[in-house]
């Protein structure tokens, strides 16, 4: 290969069209490019260590001799396992998928959301044993204070639609401050945190991974929100401590907990949170290419970086190293 030729390693299932719509955005510069299109089990590390451009998520074990990087295209919006030091190589830059989620995983979180609030994993036990009876009182959404602990694409999503649906204070917690929007009532950092978990009758987590993330919710949190709150997590299964969770909810300081992420993933057979009436899991779906939608949009994203790449133009999500998100 000449020094304008470029191989493009895709490893996300695109279709034909798909493929013409990049192959289009990677040639409107200076580049002669060479598409390969492989499955992401079937990605070996010579074929890593070939490529100029990646996009999907491939081992972070093949990356550190990857010299010919230049743009790595995750189909994640998390990236927490490519940003510590010595995965990627030095110059290449690792873009996600931020603002392809938000509205499968979103609308994940509403479900299980109204779920726990109206008791439907105890109505599903009831069910199976054929038992006809109540599962007792419940709350609303409309009139509630809704605590959102991570207000990006996902989060913010979350944010609006549970205003829209009536939640009378709709919390905000951010990592750095920022300009808060406007279906937001109050907007926090990560240090006023245990200032406003007492507020909440719900809290939803959409955290990235990180040390600074690692068991956020422990016994001591826990027990800071109120009583009989509802907890919901769709971001790292490690921001909670199970055991603390656990005790939480046989306590009844919690009346319920929704995970799509757990700590270990995937949660052992024994583990005794599947045993509780108010716990509803979901084996991480909330995200994925489940629904069509978000794969289009990846695919867009993709897309948009690849002509920014070939025309030396600014990228769009660059995953800050330092940050990890």
């Amino acid at each position: 290969m000449d020094n304008l030729t470029k191989e493009i390693l895709v490893t996300i299932p695109v279709t034909e069209e798909h493929k013409r719509y990049l192959e289009e955005q990677a040639s409107s510069g200076e580049y002669h490019c060479s598409f390969r299109y492989l499955e992401g089990s079937a990605v070996k590390k010579e074929d890593v260590e070939r490529a100029h451009v990646i996009v999907g998520n491939v081992k972070a074990e093949f990356l550190p001799h990857a010299a010919n990087l230049e743009l790595f295209q995750l189909n994640s919006a998390g990236a927490d396992q490519y940003t510590k030091p010595g995965i990627l190589p030095e110059g290449a830059v690792l873009a996600n998928a931020k603002g392809a989620y938000g509205l499968a995983v979103s609308e994940h979180m509403l479900a299980l959301t109204f779920a726990l609030i109206r008791r439907f994993p105890e109505y599903h036990k009831n069910q199976m044993a054929h038992c006809w009876k109540s599962a007792g009182n419940i709350i609303s959404v409309e009139g509630s204070t809704v605590l959102v602990l991570g207000i990006g694409d996902i989060g913010g999503d979350y944010a609006r639609k549970m205003k829209a649906l009536g939640a009378a204070c709709v919390i905000g917690i951010r990592r750095t401050s920022k300009e808060k929007p406007d279906y937001l009532d109050e907007q926090y950092t990560m240090e006023e945190l245990d200032s406003v978990l007492g507020r909440a009758d719900i809290v939803a987590m959409v955290l990235p991974g990180g040390d600074a993330t690692c068991h956020l919710m422990d016994e001591r949190r826990l027990g800071l929100m109120k009583k009989g709150a509802y907890l919901v997590n769709v971001g790292r299964g490690n921001a909670i401590d199970p055991d603390a969770l656990y005790r939480a909810l046989i306590s009844g300081q919690l009346a319920g907990c929704g995970l799509d992420v757990t700590e270990p993933e995937p949660l052992p057979a024994e583990s005794p949170l599947w045993d509780l009436d108010q716990m509803l899991i979901t084996p991480h779906v909330a995200g994925n290419f489940f629904l069509s939608e978000t794969f289009e949009r990846i695919v867009r994203i993709a897309g948009e970086n690849l002509k920014a790449w070939a025309n030396h133009e600014p990228f769009r999500n660059v995953v800050d190293l330092k940050a990890g998100y």
